[in-house]
């Protein structure tokens, strides 16, 4: 499986990557994960591959061999579709985060976006993340809601994400975190 987070600096996408590839690891498969790529200290966008499988070779994906897109930011998820193979999987919150060129007023932010990912012909599933993880205290806590999300339609038993969280978020925000994956696995 190919998996592609794509999001902005800042929004957990390191976190996120290591979960799944924790979850992956312990299903028995090879698992390779690349380092963040792009302005994660800037609010530029950001971008981490979760690659794994019986034998991977690489962490990278290539446009068009994602399974699933998981996008913390409506954008994001607009500008990662490519990455997507033709019946994958975005995996978006619905919030909305200007980049410099729409504040600068170079630029607007595009309407409709979840309209133009649905009629891409990709299954969609979105919520509104950071609701969610103010409503639980720690807007820190996006990418644990989108990873509950993901896992309510993976077909991986929800156990084993709780576990890879387990094991890979700090004990200190680990309450918080189990929160944040219960919220987003109900929707």
């Amino acid at each position: 499986r190919n998996i592609v987070i794509a999001g902005v600096g800042g929004q957990g996408t390191l976190l996120a990557s290591k979960i799944l590839g924790q979850c992956a690891l312990n299903l028995g498969y090879d698992v390779k994960v690349s380092e963040v790529h792009g302005m994660s200290q800037r609010g530029g966008s950001v971008v981490t591959y979760v690659r794994y499988g019986d034998k991977v070779a690489s962490p990278l994906i290539e446009n068009g061999q994602a399974d699933i897109l998981l996008a913390f930011e409506q954008l994001e998820c607009l500008r990662w579709l490519p990455v997507l193979r033709p019946d994958g999987v975005a995996v978006m919150s619905e919030q909305k985060i200007a980049p410099m060129p729409v504040i600068s007023g170079i630029e607007k932010y595009p309407e409709n976006i979840p309209q133009i990912i649905r009629d891409s012909g990709v299954k969609l599933y979105s919520c509104d993340a950071l609701g969610i993880a103010e409503e639980l205290g720690n807007t820190k806590a996006v990418n644990v809601v989108l990873i509950g999300l993901l896992a309510k339609h993976s077909g991986i038993p929800k156990e084993e994400f709780i576990k890879a969280i387990e094991q890979t978020v700090k004990p200190r925000f680990l309450e918080l975190n189990l929160a944040a994956f219960e919220r987003g696995n109900g929707i």
